[in-house]
């Protein structure tokens, strides 16, 4: 199975795995930019994505970033149909800027497998254990 990677600008960089059995795929900044403290910014790396088939890509953040410097890079899903220019969202949740440098790893991408099952209404599900129970409630419901 093969990644396929267009780089879109001179700037960009391929996206590589610090070891060969990591499940992230490092992605760097394409330029120098500053997220500001408690701020947002799209950053676009420059990449485009041919997507092995079965597969969609997820933005992940460096976990250094979330635990250290309090930064998040939450995307949605990048379909495998998607061949366009990817952008990274960066959330500052410190009281600091956060100074990047062109090359400096910023996200990580997930390839992931996906399944395509069959939508079909129904006027009921299946009970289980949990139920409807759900936002970590961690409550049983009490039955009388």
């Amino acid at each position: 199975m093969k990644l396929k990677v267009k780089l879109l600008s001179e700037n960009a960089s391929l996206p590589t795995r610090a070891h060969s059995n990591d499940a992230g795929i490092d992605i760097r900044a394409s330029e120098d930019f500053t997220v500001k403290a408690g701020g947002y910014l799209l950053h676009r790396p420059m990449l485009a994505f041919g997507i092995p088939k079965g597969h969609y890509l997820q933005v992940a953040t460096k976990s250094g970033h979330g635990t250290k410097k309090l930064c998040m890079d939450i995307a949605g899903v990048i379909d495998e149909g998607y061949i366009g220019s990817i952008g990274i969202p960066i959330w500052n949740f410190s009281d600091s800027d956060w100074e990047v440098k062109k090359g400096d790893k910023i996200a990580q991408l997930l390839c992931v497998p996906v399944s395509y099952p069959e939508i079909v209404e129904v006027t009921e599900l299946e009970e289980t254990d949990r139920g409807s129970h759900g936002f970590g409630s961690g409550h049983e419901e009490k039955k009388t």
